[in-house]
């Protein structure tokens, strides 16, 4: 091996390296025997050979038995954190049922003697093990992760105790071995608990979307079929009108005429409303609540030729217009969003919920400022530009903008607002999770995009960048 002075290592590989050394000089000072070094090499092997839970609660206690004579008894907390129950011991095997326990064993976060056993606690090393309850909930129990003598005070989670005996049999040597095959036991069971969890909640979640198909998707679709009985309706209405007028030309039957005729025009309202709102609705339910979503595990996108102004902004700017006309905030429609818009590939219902974050945040955060000249200005804009090398030198990209006015943040804390939970100082009083622009971020980078933040003499800009489309570095070059 290579002598000298140990070259330099990344910081986080240091720090691992550091561990091995610690690890290696703590097994010198267990100095097991070969029979427990035999035994540990059985248990690692045994527990990675068989899959289901209940044989390994056998392998548990199987161990011991052939390889040291003694007999032992795996006990678990129940679901409440609060009863110890056995679930498996070397005579009986896996219990049907777990048994619950009175009196000793009990749970301690320490081993120690109790009748003619030595008993040990079994932590695994995740707090969410086993589904703990919430921080300050009735029966919550956190406690050092016992590890021996090499302990790093790591926080853990008791799962249960393990008791193995006759108590005359088992010397220092022997209970200090234990304590270290407990918590062999715990790591293992831990992440066994949690990968159950995991297919568990993928199985939750594979049923969840079938139930939002059937149960949501679909009959959403059903509204189409009764906003055309509406339009009928009003149809008719406009049809009674007319026999109204040709039967009742004087000023009682024009005065019904001009109530029928105030009726319909609201109707007429309502229903384009109900068609905008559920067209709204529907393309969001469809690129929220794909299927590919939850079998891939993150976002897939369907990306289709479109015109972002026209079939994104405009109809998305329409759904918010009611919040930001109550707001008193102006819109200031660029003239145009390129001299010629190219039809870009995008995931349409992504996007458009991409601008309705940026617009709700407009709605709800947009401020009036006074302007050098003196005018008072309360006012959002959006828009776009090109951009030269992105996403790589050579090449071209779209700028696209939300602006709003009011007081700016720094730079570093704009950028910061794209993170999960992070909202602006001074906004506690106003209703928000600070996900709107950490789902924006998600989005723009499945694109191949970034976003931004720029601080502006008047107010905030929130961009974000997409590569442009091959016909446009055509047309430029």
């Amino acid at each position: 091996m290579a002598t000298g002075s140990a070259p330099a290592r990344p910081s986080d590989l240091a720090a691992v390296c550091m561990r091995v050394r610690e690890k290696s000089a703590s097994y010198d000072r267990y100095n097991f025997s070969s029979r427990f070094n035999d035994f540990l090499k059985a248990f690692f092997d045994l527990a990675q050979e068989f899959d289901s839970l209940e044989d390994f609660y056998r392998i548990c206690v199987a161990v011991p038995l052939e390889m040291t004579d003694l007999d032992s008894a795996l006990y678990l907390l129940d679901e409440d954190q609060e009863t110890l129950c056995l679930v498996c011991d070397s005579d009986q095997g896996v219990l049907a049922e777990k048994r619950v326990v009175q009196g000793d064993p009990h749970v301690a976060d320490h081993p120690y003697a109790s009748a003619d056993r030595y008993v040990v606690p079994v932590c695994s090393k995740y707090p969410g093990a086993n589904s703990p309850p919430a921080e300050g909930e009735p029966g919550q129990r956190r406690t050092s992760l016992w590890n021996g003598a090499d302990s790093t005070g790591g926080q853990g989670r008791i799962l249960g105790m393990f008791a193995v005996g006759p108590l005359e049999r088992l010397d220092e040597t022997d209970r200090f071995f234990f304590v270290k095959y407990a918590g062999r036991i715990g790591f293992n069971l831990g992440n066994r608990l949690i990968a159950r969890q995991n297919i568990d909640h993928l199985k939750f979640i594979n049923s969840l979307v079938m139930d939002i198909e059937h149960n949501v998707i679909v009959p959403n679709m059903y509204f189409l079929h009764l906003f055309n009985q509406l339009k009928k309706k009003i149809d008719e209405l406009t049809g009674l009108e007319r026999e109204i007028n040709a039967l009742h030309g004087d000023e009682a039957g024009q005065r019904v005429q001009r109530h029928c005729r105030e009726i319909r025009e609201k109707l007429l309202g309502y229903h384009g409303e109900l068609v905008k709102h559920h067209a709204n609705i529907s393309l969001f339910l469809e690129s929220l609540f794909r299927r590919e979503h939850f079998e891939k595990g993150h976002l897939v996108l369907r990306p289709r030729s479109c015109y972002v102004e026209k079939e994104i902004i405009l109809p998305q700017l329409e759904h918010y217009a009611s919040r930001i006309r109550a707001a008193g905030i102006t819109v200031e429609r660029p003239k145009n969003m390129i001299d010629t818009e190219f039809q870009i590939m995008v995931d349409v219902g992504l996007l458009a919920q991409v601008y309705a974050n940026l617009f709700s945040n407009a709605a709800k955060y947009t401020r009036e400022i006074c302007t050098e000249g003196g005018a008072c200005r309360k006012a959002l804009a959006y828009g776009c530009e090109i951009v030269d090398d992105f996403p790589e030198p050579g090449r071209q990209g779209i700028k696209f903008n939300v602006f709003s006015t009011g007081p700016t943040y720094s730079q570093e804390e704009g950028e910061r607002l794209f993170g999960e939970g992070q909202r602006g100082p001074g906004c506690e009083h106003i209703p928000g999770t600070g996900h709107g622009l950490s789902f924006i971020r998600h989005v723009i980078e499945l694109h191949g995009g970034v976003v931004g933040y720029e601080p502006t003499p008047e107010g905030n800009n929130f961009y974000f960048i997409l590569p442009a489309p091959p016909a446009m570095h055509a047309a430029s070059a």
